[in-house]
């Protein structure tokens, strides 16, 4: 039976291939040698009609049919690998996260080696030469590199077990060093400040940091850009560890070291931009403060922030014309200002603070402009004063309204907090009234104490002393005056706090 049936398919296939070919009687005439022996074949017909193609395409279907029922009927034989979906779903998302991996293990060897040549050009010919020659003092070199000399031997040791693969060790190591990162933040400001200074007035060190800058291993890379590397480098350690956490599986013994890498990299990162955000609101009020004219008005203080500035017209109170003034916001108060006069020969292009306007008792309310037209009015109220603000561009009033009512918001919340603090600091009353009558009672003897205890009456309190009980004149009369004096205190007191909600145990 199997060999009727490979014939029958020798057979079927022999035929297809003939019919594959109408044309070959075509092709035999077309042959100069066939036309030689017999000349009365036909010439070449033309394509067949479109009935036959579509039959023989239909004998063709049934013939591969045929085909594939005859190898799956000798091939039934060999086993069929099949996978579940859900296995092979999980094993292509876990073959997907090994590649991302592998890939971005790769480009943090690679910049952690460009990082570390870097840092050895700092080290070795601007720190240590420094160092050997002595152009610059040690507290005025330690100002501008600061740790930076640490934290290059830190990195080595990352790099050699971010060469081995060994990424979460590598970085479980290098955690416990970023004190030396957090130093070289809190310093960078400075550093910068220091090495201005020493290239305006140190001309031994001016030309020892062109000498250095020209060698070919700085590729044109001067000092002040190599300085602020460790910085930008923390930054990329973040998105690395992050990146690298995503595609680790849990189960992976790595995957909790990462995680805590990239807690500790983001609390050193989060440090960078709050210190950056601090020099730049000093250099906004620098710059604010250089603009009024005068001494009188201080802006330079440790918890104020820059808001924004700009011009508004204010409303005076009897209906006269608007006048447009410079305002300047802050996080605690509202300056106002005008402008000097154009022919003062130093002060042409300052301003003349008019007047100062704290924000923590202010109430912030939008007279009109909610709807879109042409400009709004802002009301401003204080303790003692009332501020109408007005401008014809609504999208900077309300700019304005929202940024007033930020400010404003978060002073309050701020002075609640510590009030409660405070609150919450107080000594209680009980332990106060204590305090005060313990100095007083301290030189009576305990006999006095014991007869006072035996004057209750049957209801169980205590009456007070008759004046035939009391001591004679003199210190003890006064003792007894006191107390009695401070008996009757904490009645008051309590009738006064009565009304409040605090409660005190």
């Amino acid at each position: 039976m199997l060999i009727f049936l490979i014939y029958k398919r020798l057979s079927l296939r022999s035929l297809d291939c003939y019919c594959a070919k109408p044309d070959h009687r075509a092709s035999l005439s077309s042959c100069p040698h066939t036309r030689d022996v017999n000349p009365e074949l036909p010439r070449p017909r033309k394509r067949p009609p479109v009935f036959n193609l579509k039959r023989r395409h239909i004998d063709r279907v049934t013939t591969c049919s045929r085909d594939d029922t005859l190898t799956r009927s000798v091939m039934s034989f060999a086993p069929s690998p099949c996978v579940p979906a859900g296995a092979r779903s999980v094993q292509e998302q876990r073959e997907r996260w090994d590649r991302k991996r592998k890939c971005t293990g790769r480009e943090l060897v690679q910049s952690e080696q460009k990082y570390c040549e870097q840092l050895d050009l700092i080290t070795t010919y601007f720190v240590e030469i420094l160092k050997a020659k002595g152009t610059l003092r040690q507290d005025i070199r330690e100002s501008i590199f600061s740790s930076i000399k640490s934290i290059h031997l830190v990195n080595q040791t990352l790099l050699t077990h971010l060469e081995e693969g060994k990424f979460g060790y590598g970085f479980e190591q290098f955690c416990p060093h970023l004190h030396f990162y957090t130093a070289y933040v809190d310093n960078i400001q400075t550093a910068k400040r220091v090495l201005m200074v020493q290239l305006k007035k140190n001309k031994a060190f001016r030309r020892f940091k062109k000498l250095q800058e020209s060698r070919p291993e700085f590729h044109k890379i001067k000092l002040e850009d190599l300085l602020p590397l460790p910085l930008q480098r923390i930054q990329q350690y973040k998105h690395f560890l992050r990146d690298l956490t995503e595609n680790t599986s849990p189960d992976n013994p790595e995957f909790q070291q990462l995680s805590r890498a990239v807690r500790a990299v983001s609390e050193v990162a989060q440090r960078i931009q709050d210190n950056a955000r601090s020099h730049e609101n000093h250099l906004q009020l620098r710059r604010v403060q250089k603009l009024l004219k005068g001494r009188k008005t201080r802006l330079l203080a440790p918890d104020r922030w820059y808001v924004r500035e700009g011009w508004l017209k204010t409303v005076p109170p009897k209906g006269t014309e608007t006048k447009p003034k410079m305002f300047f916001l802050f996080s605690d108060i509202l300056i106002q200002a005008k402008p000097c006069s154009s022919m003062h020969p130093t002060n042409g292009d300052k301003f003349s603070c008019q007047r100062v306007y704290p924000l923590k008792e202010c109430t912030v309310d939008k007279v009109f402009g909610h709807t879109k037209s042409q400009g709004g009015l802002i009301s401003l109220t204080f303790a003692r004063a009332k501020l109408l603000l007005m401008s014809s561009d609504q999208e900077d009033i309300n700019d304005w309204y929202r940024s007033l009512c930020l400010a404003v918001g978060q002073l309050k919340s701020k002075n609640t907090v510590v009030h409660r603090r405070e609150e919450l600091l107080r000594q209680p009353l009980r332990s106060a009234m204590d305090g005060q009558q313990s100095p007083a009672a301290s030189p009576q003897p305990h006999g006095r104490k014991r007869a006072m205890v035996r004057e209750e009456g049957p209801e169980g309190s205590q009456r007070p002393c008759s004046s035939s009980s009391r001591a004679p004149a003199g210190d003890g009369a006064a003792s007894t005056s006191k107390k009695i004096k401070l008996s009757e205190a904490p009645n008051a007191r309590s009738q006064e706090s009565s009304g409040s909600s605090c409660v005190i145990l």
